[in-house]
């Protein structure tokens, strides 16, 4: 009897001490990874830069804090200022689009979503270099509006939309969603599409945080 209550008890340690070893393996190798799609992703964003200098770092991060069932919805990641976080930082996930930072604090910053109806992006179909304004209009948190669109432009269910060119925030051909429906506006004159986003923005843990170096230089310019 004793030495099978031994036995038992030496199994329990020997399977807590596996299971423990598992667990800080994985953290690991999920570090090593994150670090790994980290610099892919900057290798990716700097790929037409000039003269080989560096427009866009890229940071890792993970989202403690998220909302999305109000019309401005806001989540809260744990990085800032000590981590060179700044405000009107791009923040994506591995799916696409996930918002804007508008506020840092030391430790921690807080990021717009693209579920709230006071934020606006420059978006454009992947196909072609049709753009319009990205902005939500606080209905359904899967799906987002892009307007403004030409006309003209060649829209079928389906199509990718991206990131455009025109931001100085986000870099060109980031993933946002895919067509599910279009019109023609009040006016007549433009297309406003129905984008059903890439992103499940009701589970969003890992992010990556975008940098442009150029972002205050090019504020300057356009003041």
């Amino acid at each position: 009897l004793v030495l099978n209550s031994t036995n038992s008890l030496t199994g329990k340690i020997f399977e807590t001490t596996n299971s423990i070893y598992s667990y800080l393996n994985l953290k690991n190798e999920n570090e090593s990874l994150s670090k790994e799609n980290t610099l892919l992703k900057k290798l990716i964003y700097n790929s037409k830069s000039v003269n080989n200098k560096l427009k866009y770092e890229v940071f890792s991060s993970k989202v403690i804090k998220n909302s999305y069932s109000y019309n401005n919805n806001y989540l809260t990641i744990n990085k800032g200022k000590v981590d060179s976080i700044s405000e009107d930082m791009a923040v994506i996930s591995e799916k696409g689009v996930v918002g804007v930072t508008d506020r840092v604090s030391k430790n921690y910053s807080r990021v717009i979503s693209v579920l709230n109806t006071k934020l606006n992006l420059n978006a454009k179909l992947k196909k072609s270099n049709h753009f319009g304004v990205l902005n939500w209009n606080g209905m359904s948190y899967s799906k987002i509006q892009l307007k403004d669109l030409p006309k003209q432009t060649k829209v079928n269910i389906g199509d990718t939309i991206i990131t455009g060119g025109n931001s100085f925030i986000f870099p060109e051909g980031v993933l946002i969603g895919k067509v599910s429906s279009f019109k023609l506006d009040d006016t007549q004159n433009y297309i406003e599409v129905e984008v059903s986003l890439f992103n499940d923005m009701t589970n969003i843990k890992n992010i990556y945080i975008i940098k442009n170096s150029h972002l205050e230089e090019l504020k300057e310019l356009n003041e």
